[in-house]
Order: C-alpha cells, then sequence, then structure tokens
C-alpha cells in the first residue's frame, strides 16, 4: 500500500476539482481547451528543471512511495504532479472567479508584485551557492518582474486570492511529501542546497517553486483565454 501513496496523493488532489468541474454552474470542463495546452507549456519548463534537480540530487524520491515506474529520471508519479496540482487550482481560479465578483486584491497587486518579485531576485542573487534557493527564487522573482513591466496583466489580484486560499491544500500536499504525516519522506532534499529553513517540514523554496508554478500555468491560461476571444 505504501507504494501507492504519492499516487492516491495525485489523485486526491484531482478527484474532486475533476468532479466539480462538471457542475453546471462553474463548466470548468469547458476550459479545458486553454487548460491543457497552459498544462503543457508549464511543464516544458518545470519538468527538464525537475530533472536536473533530481540528476543534481537537490532532492530525490524515496522508492518506499513510489510503484516503480520511471520516464527519464522522474518517477511517474512526479509527472502525474504536474498534471493534479495545476488543474485542481487552476479550477480553484476559475471558480473563485466565479464566485467572488470583487477583486479585493487588485489593487494592491502592482505593488505586491513588484516589492515580491525584488525580494526574491534578492534573495536569490545573495544565495548563488545553494541551487534550490537561488534558481528558485531568481526565477520566481524575474517572472513576477516580466509580469509588473512587460505583461501587465489585470487579473494578477486574482492570482494572489487563489494562492492564498490553495495554501492550505499545499501544506496538507507537501506536509505528506516532506514526512510531516508519515514515516520518512516521499521527497527529500539536500538542506546544503536551500536555506534551510522549514515550515514544518516543507522547505520554504516550495512555496516560492509552487507561485511559479502556478503564476505561469494561469498566465498561459488566460492567454490562450484572450486568444480564443480575440478571435485569433
Amino acid at each position: 500500500m505504501d507504494k501507492w501513496l504519492y499516487v492516491f496523493i495525485n489523485l486526491g488532489a484531482v478527484s474532486i476539482p475533476f468532479i466539480a468541474g462538471f457542475d453546471n454552474r462553474l463548466r470548468f470542463h469547458k476550459q479545458w481547451q486553454y487548460l491543457f495546452p497552459a498544462m503543457a507549456l508549464t511543464m516544458l519548463v518545470f519538468i527538464p528543471w525537475d530533472m536536473l534537480k533530481t540528476d543534481l540530487a537537490v532532492w530525490g524520491f524515496n522508492p518506499r512511495y513510489l510503484l516503480g515506474f520511471y520516464i527519464g529520471n522522474l518517477p511517474l508519479e512526479e509527472w502525474l504532479f504536474f498534471i493534479a496540482i495545476p488543474y485542481a487550482c487552476l479550477f480553484t481560479y476559475h471558480s473563485l472567479n466565479y464566485l467572488v465578483k470583487t477583486d479585493f486584491i487588485g489593487r494592491y497587486a502592482g505593488r505586491i508584485t513588484l516589492v515580491l518579485g525584488l525580494l526574491l531576485l534578492a534573495i536569490g542573487i545573495l544565495n548563488t551557492g545553494k541551487l534550490y534557493t537561488s534558481i528558485t527564487f531568481i526565477s520566481t522573482g524575474s517572472f513576477l518582474l516580466l509580469h509588473h513591466f512587460v505583461i501587465r496583466a489585470g487579473y494578477m489580484g486574482r492570482f494572489y486570492l487563489m494562492y492564498l486560499v490553495t495554501l492550505l491544500p499545499f501544506f496538507i500536499v507537501n506536509g505528506i511529501l516532506t514526512g510531516s504525516f508519515i514515516p520518512g519522506e516521499v521527497v527529500f532534499y539536500d538542506d546544503s542546497q536551500n536555506l534551510g529553513i522549514r515550515l514544518g517540514t516543507i522547505p520554504v523554496e516550495d512555496m516560492v517553486y509552487g507561485l511559479l508554478l502556478l503564476l505561469m500555468n494561469v498566465t498561459w491560461f488566460e492567454f490562450f483565454r484572450k486568444k480564443r476571444a480575440n478571435g485569433i
């Protein structure tokens, strides 16, 4: 049963959003034409990154909790993670846009993006000897600044709301993966390559990594929706 744990985590994360997405009010399945290209393009960035970090032993996977099927040097479950988690979070993003009519964070989104982008970029540059920290923080900070100065999207307030709402399931899922609720870890880290700051058992870098993963998915998702709306 242990070997199915990471599979069950992925299924647990995506099952309710998948079923609820067929609700007549939300009709999230109508968004699949934008969702799946967004997920695929994001995976083109994150899968090679994940493979490189695994190869460099920045992190690794406990075979006790894996089925044993690999694509490249990544277990099948890790590939499924990049489908299940973005699907669940983009469903949350779509649902909040439908349920919460007022963009409460929108007026502050520009300042949040600028300050957070500069802060993450600075921390990453100051920790170039730590691969997980430096690459994650520099990449996320740069992408946020790209949003602030170039993309200038009107959905950042909505994105931040989704990110805040998904922090609770994030701590549950990542807590399981990093050993908060099970003996050992599904995913283990070389702490010499991160700041060594943990929220429970979760490296703080995971929160930044997750922010970048979700923002990139939302960016492509909104790009394809806008492209369709403009008849391109």
